[in-house]
């Protein structure tokens, strides 16, 4: 199948993957008296001497929007909000298919970060949760930062800490494999932008003490062109301040993770890496190195973005049960404890006896994922304190 010409057929099909279902009839004066007015003065009056009944009384226990400015869609770039829009809709279909989540995409005209955060600040009332997607770093960072210290509910930028999660998960399980430790493993991450500077601090979060990031300009260290996160990070990574690029990098590394760009890893670089290597390039479509030649160079476990292969490491695992799991206890954020537990709660997906090189991660259509990760999120925010329930 031509996925790109028969999605464009279905798109004009479809008019449109979502819609509004009412949840109550209206089919009378008394549905019509009950419904809206004058009834429903009551509700709303209970709502104002108590906004947290909001919860209750409407459908914002379960609302989350999906928020972006369109300038880091997909692998597109910046094409702009309305462009933006069957990406976001279909992370809405996401949602409600694989956590039971209502969702609505909000595409907003705007680079701007104060205006950004004021707009999101200003709605945020009408909803459960933010999802933010497909905006471009580092504004992303800045975003997500001042909502998450305006904001009563969880601020979430699924590009960065959704894919963190399901590669932690990822990880956890091949190291497994390979029989190694993370606390020794040497990790390279090829791409220092949101998603990679996410992945970073999720994977130290867990116990990685080793890590090299590295971005066009090379190996993450004092002396090059670099962003403040990418500062951040260079601070937090590589103690032997070494330099260098990507091929230096990768001698000798156990782990190599690539949110970056097509066929930039050769087999000699796979080659050079420690023995057993774990290899996840991840650039959608088209990964850093093609899996088959990344295993006859001498990797040992490979994942990617793609369905295709095995080891598909795709966020669909981890967002709607991650927020299943915050909804469900009306959590004031999405914190570490939370995440780590969503990271944990996939890889224990996979048993000892199932778990190999070619299966390190449940499939996206496991109807036991979205169920576990909420539950372990729960009790994360339960036990962190963040939830009101």
């Amino acid at each position: 199948m031509n996925y790109m010409e028969e999605s464009l057929r279905l798109h004009k099909e479809w008019q449109g993957k979502i819609e509004v279902i009412s949840r109550v009839r209206v089919e009378n004066k008394d549905d019509l008296s009950l419904a809206y007015t004058p009834g429903v003065a009551q509700p709303c009056l209970e709502i104002q001497k108590n906004p947290d009944l909001s919860f209750d009384l409407t459908r914002r226990h379960n609302l989350v929007a999906v928020i972006t400015d369109g300038t880091a869609v997909l692998g597109l770039g910046d094409i702009g909000p309305e462009a933006g829009m069957p990406v976001m809709e279909g992370k809405c279909a996401l949602f409600k298919a694989f956590g039971d989540v209502d969702a609505i995409p909000l595409c907003i005209r705007s680079k701007d970060v104060d205006e950004l955060v004021r707009t999101i600040y200003l709605i945020s009332g009408s909803f459960g949760g933010i999802n933010l997607e497909d905006i471009a770093a580092p504004r992303c960072f800045e975003v997500e930062r001042k909502l998450k210290e305006i904001c009563d509910i969880p601020v979430f930028h699924d590009d960065q800490h959704g894919t963190a999660i399901v590669v932690g998960a990822a990880l956890l399980n091949a190291l497994k494999v390979v029989d190694k430790k993370i606390e020794s493993a040497k990790v390279v991450i090829n791409g220092a932008g949101s998603a990679g500077i996410a992945i970073g601090k999720h994977l130290m979060n867990l116990g990685v003490k080793q890590l090299k990031m590295v971005d066009r300009n090379g190996i993450l260290c004092e002396g090059i062109e670099m962003n403040p996160a990418q500062e951040e990070m260079a601070a937090l990574t590589n103690p032997e301040r070494f330099s260098g690029k990507l091929a230096d990098a990768m001698a000798g590394a156990d782990v190599f993770i690539g949110v970056s760009a097509p066929h930039i890893v050769s087999r000699e670089m796979i080659a050079s890496m420690a023995k057993d290597a774990i290899v996840f390039p991840m650039a959608n479509p088209v990964p850093e190195i093609e899996p088959d030649e990344a295993a006859e160079a001498g990797a040992k476990v490979v994942g990617t973005g793609r369905s295709d292969h095995p080891n598909q490491i795709n966020n669909v695992l981890a967002f709607p049960g991650l927020f299943r799991g915050a909804l469900d206890v009306r959590a004031r954020d999405i914190n570490e404890p939370m995440k780590l537990a969503a990271s944990h709660a996939l890889a224990g997906l996979v048993s000892s006896d199932e778990l190999n090189e070619n299966y390190i991660l449940p499939r996206a259509f496991d109807k036991r994922v979205g169920p576990t990760v909420a539950e372990a999120v729960a009790q994360a925010a339960r036990e962190s304190g963040v939830a009101r329930l």
